[in-house]
């Protein structure tokens, strides 16, 4: 057996993206598990992402179900993180490496969804990950990178079942309660 960095690439793979699933791959196995995912995602502020977006991506990239993502996967996982930092990026406009309510709102509106104050407050407290703290002097919740994705995320998937639901395209559903528990307990 060939060592793990020995291994050539697939044929027409990107190089550089063939180092970095290597040494994502910290077992040799020729495919990354989710906690190899885990210790290689950094937000800015140095932390990694959070188990609950690990999970997440690895429901979307994983898509022969098999619990690894294997070079191909990777290749889309990666395309897909690089296209959320532009997305990040542009949104955090104080350049303060989390988004906070008012550039939540921004992005959300940008992506066309039309969210109440409240409703954007209530997902940076949700996501934010910090116990909210209000006094004098205390920083704004605000959103990491990896969280921002998954609030987005989150967003798209619950606004696609609920439109799912509005046949009338009137913005009032009425569903059982079981109907609502499968469209929250879906989400991501």
């Amino acid at each position: 057996r060939h060592g793990a960095g020995q291994r050539p690439p697939p044929p027409g793979a990107d190089i550089r993206l063939w180092q970095v699933f290597l040494n994502v791959d910290k077992d040799g196995s020729g495919s990354i598990d989710a906690r190899e995912l885990q210790t290689a995602l950094i937000n800015s502020n140095w932390t990694t992402f959070d188990w609950d977006t690990i999970c997440m991506l690895f429901s979307i990239f994983d898509t022969n179900r098999n619990g690894t993502i294997g070079f191909n996967e990777f290749n889309g996982l990666f395309k897909y993180i690089e296209e959320w930092q532009r997305v990040f990026k542009h949104w955090d406009t104080d350049q303060s490496g989390t988004i906070e309510e008012r550039e939540l709102a921004g992005a959300l509106n940008g992506f066309g969804y039309n969210l109440s104050p409240q409703l954007i407050q209530l997902i940076v407290n949700k996501y934010s990950g910090a116990p909210i703290s209000r006094g004098y002097g205390a920083a704004p919740p605000a959103i990491t990178f990896d969280r921002f994705i998954r609030a987005c995320v989150v967003v798209k998937q619950l606004s696609e079942a609920f439109r799912a639901v509005d046949k009338d395209n009137d913005g009032w559903i009425q569903i059982s309660y079981e109907q609502f528990m499968g469209i929250f307990l879906r989400a991501p």
